[in-house]
């Protein structure tokens, strides 16, 4: 079984844009207090933040997306992003309140907060109860491997046809595509954490780690000196079809108007190279960058 390379790096290369972009200090955590509904016109979302200059946005405290650092600031690749859109959009302060993963599309649908920045991945069940914004990135498929990668692993297929040792995180969908792919269960090795995942191939237990590329590169970002690399993303075949995964914001299904304007100033962020610049320290890379052909319509559309 053959993998779909992912080569937007090759037709979209985009260069970053020197420095970083302003985004605006600490975020303050909120209370859960009511907003004003959505809808286009000036008693909408969009307009009543503009006027006050705030948004109230939710998030589920998951690195890298949205989540509080150590020092109490509340940040990640979805926050910032969303905070570069908004400050285009003129509303500068933004504020956070934190729920779990499951309770962020109910929470927006009460009011609890107006937009949802969790880098939440965009599919049919979730479309039917809130409105996304196009995909702000995607997720490939990579490979942790020693430096240099000896054996050569770019795919499935290759871990397969090389007998090579393949470790996975428990209950992470990369052992579905290793089995799929025709790996066999003896070549493939369960662990825990990201961490031991890491810790099997730096100490010879594994040939390769198979994971997300954002979580991959973020792990070795906290593990310099381990003589490991990521290799490129890609998005595995399954049953004959690329499996794309693809986060984005989230919005009531009213606020069409702000999911308009919301999308006008993502895209310029994609096209001039400072989504790049914003999402790097948190581990994407080109290959996280959406192609043309992957769109919020196709993915809630899905099978």
């Amino acid at each position: 079984m053959s993998e779909y390379r992912w080569s937007r790096r090759d037709f979209f290369r985009r260069a970053a844009v020197a420095g970083a972009v302003a985004v605006g200090g600490p975020v303050l955590l909120s209370a859960c207090t009511a907003t004003n509904s959505g809808g286009s016109g000036a008693s909408g979302t969009l307009a009543t933040a503009r006027q006050s200059g705030t948004l109230k946005v939710g998030i589920a405290g998951e690195a890298p997306y949205g989540f509080t650092d150590n020092t109490g600031k509340v940040t990640g690749e979805s926050v910032e992003v969303g905070r570069a859109v908004l400050k285009a959009l003129g509303i500068s302060d933004v504020q956070a309140t934190q729920v779990s993963f499951d309770s962020l599309i109910p929470g927006l649908n009460a009011n609890q907060f107006d937009m949802v920045t969790a880098g939440m991945f965009i599919n049919p069940s979730r479309c039917a109860g809130a409105a996304f914004s196009e995909p702000d990135y995607t997720a490939p498929t990579a490979f942790l491997v020693p430096t240099g990668n000896p054996k050569g692993v770019a795919t499935f297929d290759d871990v397969k046809n090389k007998n090579l040792r393949l470790a996975v995180l428990s209950g992470a969908v990369e052992q579905g595509y290793a089995q799929k792919a025709g790996v066999p269960d003896s070549q493939i090795q369960v662990f825990d954490t990201q961490n031991t995942l890491l810790q099997a191939v730096a100490t010879d237990r594994a040939d390769a780690a198979a994971l997300t590329n954002i979580s991959l590169n973020d792990v070795v970002k906290k593990n310099p000196g381990s003589a490991v690399e990521v290799t490129d993303g890609f998005f595995p075949t399954v049953d004959g079809k690329p499996t794309v995964s693809a986060g984005a914001f989230v919005f009531r299904k009213a606020d069409t108007d702000f999911v308009d304007a919301f999308n006008a100033e993502l895209r310029k962020l994609h096209d001039n190279g400072q989504w790049l610049t914003i999402a790097q320290p948190f581990g994407f890379t080109e290959d996280n960058i959406p192609g043309p052909d992957v769109t919020t319509a196709s993915l809630c559309a899905a099978a």
